[in-house]
């Protein structure tokens, strides 16, 4: 019941929230980062909640650090939101427009979505980025979390449900399951009719579960099985810097580094510093036969380690014997989301930018820059790894659609 009420309250107020003015939902946008400040306190109680049943169920480190809420973080959310109300409104957006033959004026313009579902595991800040992503796009969403994140979540809703109807958005247009079951997930995404298009964010089980079970059109966001490689040509103290980044930061998230690929040239030279660094920052390095000659510290690899996503303190090492073993490397096992090339060499570059098949491709810089906020979208709604409308790091054009205006003068066909 809680599932159709909450997505058939989203459906009629996204009639009314897709014509509002880009002023009215700006406003709201603003009031609602306000809100979150002016909240910190409350929230942070709530996620402390989440927190200590997360510690006491012996959740490991890394996914508490996705679910930890501080006054930094919370912040963050506020500037995030504040962020997009300051971008370009895509709603309305005439993106071509033709005459034909006949006299008829035919333009292609960007209309919302409709009501979009939002399905995630324990990352509380998505909360906020999604109904703020959704309200600037006309759009009406239905957020279901996860119940490691339900005291976290149900705080950010309330409070900035509270001031986006004060502002003048629908009521209904922003919707919390609080119905945690496994099977509240299977029941949304078949709301055909009620919810326009489903969003999965999260680990390779939760994915996998929303795509085979839907009869909602998904948008698969992906798992992130992201490749460092260090070419044999390259500034050794980059690789290292940006490698160590890469996985440290923030192992936790989609963007964080799984496997390393390094030349064979620079190999004897490198590795025994990385891994060193890499050691004190608490990391488990799994490597080929190749680097275990070199750093004997370094454990054996399984042929699972190169497809796995670990979102852990855990690092896979192969070494290679050129760019090209590298690029089929990655090609072969990499999940397309983002690669990243440590390299001098022009050529090199280029051709991995060129051959590697993935929704963001670095050279020179860390793959933890995959994320709304650093690519100026001010937050996003995940990372898609499809090859559809919307790939990468999905920002307000990707949470529209387009419909076809025609204008004419009395133009009939023969």
């Amino acid at each position: 019941m809680e599932l159709l009420k909450k997505a058939g309250l989203a459906k009629e107020a996204s009639k009314k929230l897709g014509i509002l003015s880009s002023v009215q939902k700006d406003k709201a946008l603003e009031m609602m980062a306000k809100a979150l400040e002016d909240n910190i306190p409350n929230l942070i109680a709530e996620n402390k909640l989440d927190v200590n049943t997360a510690i006491k169920n012996g959740r490991h480190k890394a996914l508490i650090d996705r679910l930890v809420l501080n006054e930094e973080r919370i912040k963050g959310m506020a500037e995030g939101l504040r962020v997009i109300k300051d971008l370009s409104d895509p709603v309305g957006e005439v993106i071509s427009q033709w005459k034909r033959p006949n006299g008829m004026m035919i333009g292609q313009q960007r209309v919302p979505l409709g009501v979009v579902a939002i399905i995630y595991e324990s990352r509380p800040n998505v909360t906020a980025d999604a109904i703020g992503l959704c309200i600037k796009t006309g759009n009406a969403v239905v957020l279901r979390g996860s119940s490691e994140a339900i005291n976290s979540n149900r705080a950010i809703v309330r409070v900035m449900t509270r001031a986006a109807y004060e502002a003048g958005i629908p009521e209904g247009a922003i919707g919390l399951i609080e119905d945690t079951r496994r099977e509240s997930v299977g029941e949304l995404v078949r709301l055909n009719g009620l919810i326009d298009v489903v969003v999965p964010r999260g680990g390779a089980g939760l994915i996998k579960a929303v795509t085979e079970g839907a009869t909602v059109p998904v948008i698969q966001t992906g798992v992130g099985n992201c490749h460092v490689y260090i070419d044999g040509e390259c500034d050794l103290d980059m690789a290292i810097e940006i490698t160590v980044n890469a996985k440290v930061q923030r192992p936790g998230v989609c963007n964080a580094a799984e496997t390393l690929l390094i030349h064979e040239d620079v190999a004897g030279v490198v590795l025994p510093g990385l891994v060193k660094k890499l050691m004190e920052n608490g990391v488990e390095i799994r490597g080929c036969q190749r680097s275990m000659d070199i750093v004997p510290a370094i454990s054996p690899a399984s042929i699972e380690d190169w497809d796995t996503e670990y979102l852990d303190y855990i690092l896979a090492v192969k070494v290679v014997d050129s760019v090209d073993d590298a690029i089929d490397h990655i090609n072969k096992h990499g999940s397309g989301h983002s690669e990243a090339i440590i390299t001098s060499n022009y050529f090199n570059s280029e051709k991995f930018l060129q051959h590697v098949d993935a929704a963001a491709v670095y050279v020179n810089v860390s793959t933890r820059f995959t994320d709304g906020f650093e690519f100026g979208f001010g937050a996003e709604l995940g990372i898609s790894t499809q090859k559809l409308h919307a790939r990468g790091p999905m920002g307000l054009k990707e949470l529209t659609t387009t419909k076809y205006i025609i204008r004419g003068n009395g133009q009939v066909r023969g």
